[in-house]
């Protein structure tokens, strides 16, 4: 489909049944995405593991994010962006069940870079897809409508350990049935799923990031939140007194404001701007980080996840958007490639740096760390915005 195409509404169901089938099959691998943070913390927690061992440990997978980008394009143009999908659903599967057996902090120090080498590409390949079909005039709700869907998807996740508990093999067995549930959508999609653009110049994944820096530090910076709330934030709350339970609760309220919220981020990116959204949504986060010491041991605390699900997420959903905006054909593929690949140092970074400071200054480390990312991504954004402003003058 060229970049003409993805500028007029799609003109009959076999695009919104493309549409539909891609988001379907990243809600249901985020499903066992979400699920697999917060059981795994919870484990490493009881068997007494630090918190710094325990974000390292969390770091693997965006390792395997990072290292699987660099490849990504490559092996969808060899294998078929369909066949490497189900192939990567069906290996992340097998991971899950090997990292069930071992049940040890250092064997799955190389599992979780596993799972997240083969999770990446359905990532990548999905939102290629997505991106280059999604009309113009209505990228903003159609970006919020498919970050709100995935983000159900990872609310689910930790939603299920409230009802499977975080003991044995059943949280296991929903997260690696996800997976094979993903492989199985694809193939029964793949026939009205789009080609992978091809137009315009080949662009690597390393010369995506002389084209949109900010843009890649935007993504950076949502990965961060993400990874360490639902990696570190069973840490946090153990320190303060809370159930596993509550914490459980907690993270699925972050989730749920970020499947709610971004479909009202999409529409006020179309009326306001993409960039003006980004802004609010960072200065929204680094309230949250203020916010959230003096607001935990209240029930202002629930709303309070709730917003700052959708906000800190919405970064990335806004991300996208400017990402469709600015880019088509194989710079798109790089883009999303390096999405990835962002993504993944966000995460590994994140999660270490957060853990190390909440075990040199306490548990309130992890809200302190956040903050002052969202300073420098703060900061940055208003630069962009006067650059803009002296150019249209």
């Amino acid at each position: 489909m060229s970049a003409e195409d993805a500028t007029s509404p799609p003109e009959n169901h076999i695009a919104w049944a493309a549409m539909a089938g891609i988001i379907a099959t990243v809600t249901v691998f985020a499903i066992a995405q979400g699920l697999t943070y917060p059981l795994l913390s919870f484990i490493l927690e009881r068997q007494g593991t630090t918190p710094g061992l325990i974000g390292l440990s969390a770091a693997m997978t965006p390792l395997g994010f990072i290292i699987s980008s660099l490849f990504t394009p490559a092996l969808v143009r060899r294998v078929g962006a369909a066949r490497f999908a189900v192939v990567c659903s069906i290996l992340a599967a097998t991971v899950l069940i090997a990292i069930a057996w071992t049940q040890d902090v250092w064997a799955w120090m190389p599992l979780r870079f596993l799972l997240g080498f083969f999770a990446n590409p359905l990532y990548v390949i999905s939102e290629t897809w997505l991106v280059s079909i999604t009309p113009a005039a209505r990228r903003g709700r159609i970006m919020g409508l498919y970050s709100s869907i995935v983000s159900a998807g990872f609310g689910l996740g930790p939603l299920s350990l409230g009802l499977v508990g975080t003991q044995g093999w059943p949280p296991f067995i929903i997260g690696s049935a996800a997976f094979l549930v993903c492989g199985l959508i694809v193939l029964a999609v793949a026939p009205r799923l789009p080609d992978m653009p091809r137009e315009g110049e080949a662009v690597s994944v390393g010369g995506f990031f002389a084209l949109a820096p900010l843009l890649l530090f935007a993504v950076l910076t949502a990965a961060a939140f993400e990874q360490v709330l639902l990696s570190l934030f069973a840490v946090y709350g153990a320190a303060l007194g809370s159930t596993e339970q509550r914490i459980a609760s907690l993270i699925t309220c972050f989730i749920a404001g970020n499947a709610v919220l971004q479909v009202v981020l999409g529409r006020a990116a179309e009326r306001f701007g993409s960039k003006p959204m980004m802004l609010f949504c960072v200065l929204a986060c680094l309230a949250g980080c203020l916010l959230l010491p003096l607001l935990f041991a209240t029930w202002l605390v629930w709303p309070l996840f709730f917003v700052w699900g959708g906000v800190s997420f919405g970064i990335y959903t806004l991300s996208l958007i400017q990402l469709g905006e600015r880019f088509t054909g194989q710079a798109l593929i790089a883009g999303n490639a390096a999405f990835a690949f962002v993504w993944g140092v966000g995460g590994i970074v994140g999660s270490p740096v957060a853990g190390l400071a909440m075990q040199l200054t306490g548990h309130q480390g992890l809200p302190l760390s956040l903050g002052l990312l969202c300073c420098v991504l703060v900061v940055f954004l208003l630069a962009e915005l006067r650059r803009v402003d002296r150019v249209q003058a």
